[in-house]
């Protein structure tokens, strides 16, 4: 088997060509047809700007330049390739979905996934995996912006997002250094390509935020100092992947000990995503009654996925290593540098905690959202559950139309939110649980490019029938023809 540093460069390069005569094979209508618009300032308006250059955002402006829409803009806070998690806080050794899982490459099948890894490291080694590694996959996200010529701004955050006039505003500041001054982006319609915390942050439950030194507190998904950490006590609360690959990599640099802790009495075995891994649910999830999709994204709130058996096993391969259920973090205090933890069966004493405890929606954590958080219809102005079934958390989800753009609370004075387009986790309750993941881009990102090119479609409607009358070229040319026989327009 080929290694990462070892691609079988001739076949990589063969798939290369053909994924161009795939292309140029599926060109039709190959042609732009969104009509640019101006901006008193003279300023470009881009047809659509997306916000994140992660798999989500590649795979949206991918599929919109297929279809025509020529000005897609994508922009991302973090260097060329290190956008989205796989070089950041994804500590898994391989991804959760199946091998064989598709969608990004919008029906051209060189252009995918499996296609890539069998070229570049070999049949025998796409047969000897059931998932793919992460560093390969993140290989296959810059080989596939190479391959598509994406327009990506890197080194550039999303600082603020407000409507003007017809338009979008976007303002944007550099990353690369700290007094960068802002600037602006306009555009007809904006993609949040934000990722699992696009809905608002990652949170770390407040009663051990307040009990504990900052420095003695992280979270899965952020930023961790691992080496620092050899040679700790670390307690780790959650019952996760997150929480699994975490232990595995503090365990890896030395950890003293890692204790997992979860609130459940057992740790779930059963993934019920996978069931729901079908191409009626994938599709149609968006169309099905409010009461419906509510109880859905209610069981999956209720029945969590189980962590990977990779990092499950690899957890416990370390003898330092516990696992705890029933023992949810009650109590957290401080006593000197050690960190003193309750729970209802036993008591620790770390010197550092971790917490799995995923994210929350708060519109006011995100630049980009902070505009649109007094605009937009959530679920609990839509929907009231019985009582049995009530969650105060996605209730606060946005509640999105079919295109997932965003609804307006007031649709006198808050209409442009239907130009920006929540395609990132936020979209879970309205558009389901595969939405913005890998499993679900096969379906979600028609859906969401139909809901833009339906937009700018119906907004150049004006100028159909005078670009039919005004229509000139002849495509019958005969010397049998007078010019009295050549109309001059249709």
């Amino acid at each position: 088997m080929t290694t990462d540093a070892e691609p079988q460069a001739q076949s990589l390069a063969q798939l290369e060509r053909q994924v161009q005569a795939e292309l140029d094979l599926l060109a039709y209508p190959g042609r732009d047809w969104v009509r640019p618009v101006a901006h008193p300032s003279g300023a470009p308006v881009h047809d659509v700007l997306i916000v994140g250059g992660g798999q989500a955002g590649l795979a949206a402006a991918f599929a919109l330049r297929r279809e025509g829409v020529a000005d897609v803009q994508v922009i991302d806070a973090r260097p060329a390739g290190q956008e989205g998690v796989w070089e950041d806080f994804a500590r898994m050794s391989h991804l959760r979905t199946p091998k064989r899982t598709i969608g990004i490459e919008s029906g051209v099948p060189s252009l995918s996934a499996p296609a890539f890894y069998r070229a570049c490291y070999g049949d025998a080694a796409w047969a000897a995996i059931d998932r793919i590694e992460r560093p390969r996959w993140m290989a296959f996200l810059r080989w596939f912006r190479r391959m598509t010529a994406v327009a990506v701004r890197n080194d550039t955050a999303c600082v603020g997002l407000e409507p003007e006039g017809d338009l979008l505003r976007v303002r944007i500041r550099s990353t690369v250094a700290a007094d960068a001054p802002q600037a602006a982006l306009l555009a007809r319609h904006v993609v949040l390509a934000t990722g699992y915390d696009g809905a608002g942050a990652w949170r770390i439950p407040p009663h051990i935020a307040e009990a504990v030194a900052p420095h003695q507190v992280s979270h899965s998904n952020g930023p961790v100092d691992f080496a620092a950490l050899a040679g700790r006590r670390v307690g780790v609360l959650g019952h996760g992947a997150s929480a699994f690959d975490n232990a595995c990599v503090l365990l890896a640099h030395g950890a003293a000990s890692v204790d997992l802790c979860f609130r459940r009495e057992r740790l779930p075995t059963v993934n019920p995503h996978r069931i729901v891994e079908f191409a009626g649910f994938l599709r149609h999830f968006a169309e099905l009654d409010d009461a419906t999709r509510w109880q859905v994204n209610r069981f999956f709130e209720v029945h969590d996925q189980p962590p990977t058996q990779n990092g499950f096993d690899l957890a416990h391969s370390f003898a330092n290593f516990r696992m705890h259920a029933g023992a949810p973090w009650t109590r957290v205090r401080q006593v000197g540098d050690e960190i003193h933890v309750r729970t209802p069966h036993a008591d620790f004493v770390f010197d550092h905690l971790l917490c799995a405890t995923g994210s929350v929606v708060d519109y006011d954590a995100r630049d980009e959202l902070r505009t649109l958080g007094g605009s937009v219809q959530r679920w609990r102005h839509r929907y009231t559950p019985p009582e049995a079934e009530r969650s105060d958390a996605m209730g606060e989800y946005p509640y999105l139309g079919a295109g997932f753009e965003y609804q307006p609370l007031d649709p006198a004075r808050d209409a442009w939110v239907r130009r920006v387009h929540a395609f990132n986790f936020s979209s879970t309750v309205s558009m389901g649980p595969h939405t913005t993941s890998s499993s679900g881009h096969k379906y979600a990102v028609p859906r969401l490019v139909g809901g833009i090119t339906r937009a700018l479609m119906r907004e150049q409607q004006d100028a159909l029938l005078p670009t039919l009358h005004g229509y000139r070229e002849a495509e019958l040319v005969s010397p049998r023809l007078s010019g009295a026989d050549m109309p001059e327009a249709l």
